[in-house]
């Protein structure tokens, strides 16, 4: 008797590969989807049965892989965080402040930044902000997107304090209350969306005031 044949680890791999690209595939639908239908209708018309009906998956998918609408909405603001480049905005920073040792250049690539990363997350945030007056869920939501903010902005004050380039007396938590603040949605909703100011000059303001205040 022949012994049973075994897969050939080749086509294994490529079936496995096929099956994580469709599944990325559908979790961007979903995303994608979630976004338009959030800011068409708000987020408390929005359901979760809409979302999987108009993303051709079922609402079990999108409770498994996000939790709910605020899971969706985390799914969204992280993406948003990418910015728009090949490389996400994050490892981009990471690399200048590594290999830049001019902080005036660092602190501009940060505004650079910030002008591909608000106008994707500014409008979400607002969103939600004015759904969490009836949402505990949605409002514990806000703090820990805003807490995970001042963390990333905690981590960039120090590492301009570690190289030295912070002014006399400006110290890490201040540096980073600082950082926090010019990144805030609340200023791109008062100069950008109320003001008309263009992202281009957005993003040279707010790079020109932490520069005045950190350096």
């Amino acid at each position: 008797m022949s012994a049973p044949r075994r897969p050939v680890n080749g086509r294994r791999a490529y079936d496995g590969t096929r099956r994580q690209e469709q599944a990325q595939r559908a979790r961007d639908r979903v995303v994608d989807t979630a976004e338009r239908l959030f800011l068409e209708n708000g987020y408390g018309a929005t359901t979760v049965s809409t979302v999987a009906e108009e993303s051709g998956v079922s609402v079990d998918t999108i409770y498994k892989a996000f939790g709910g609408k605020a899971g969706l909405v985390r799914a969204i603001h992280g993406r948003a965080l990418g910015g728009t480049g090949p490389v996400p905005a994050n490892e981009r920073s990471e690399a200048i402040q590594t290999k830049e040792s001019d902080p005036r250049k660092i602190i501009r690539a940060w505004g650079g930044f910030i002008t591909e990363i608000a106008p994707r997350i500014v409008p979400l945030l607002l969103l939600i902000e004015a759904a969490a007056v009836d949402d505990p869920d949605l409002r514990s939501l806000i703090d820990e997107l805003d807490t995970a903010r001042l963390t990333r902005m905690r981590d960039n004050a120090r590492r301009l304090s570690v190289a030295g380039h912070l002014r006399a007396g400006i110290s890490v938590s201040r540096a980073a209350d600082i950082l926090w603040t010019y990144s805030s949605p609340e200023l791109y909703e008062l100069l950008v969306l109320r003001r008309g100011m263009t992202n281009a000059e957005y993003g040279r303001f707010v790079a020109d005031a932490m520069i005045a205040a950190l350096l």
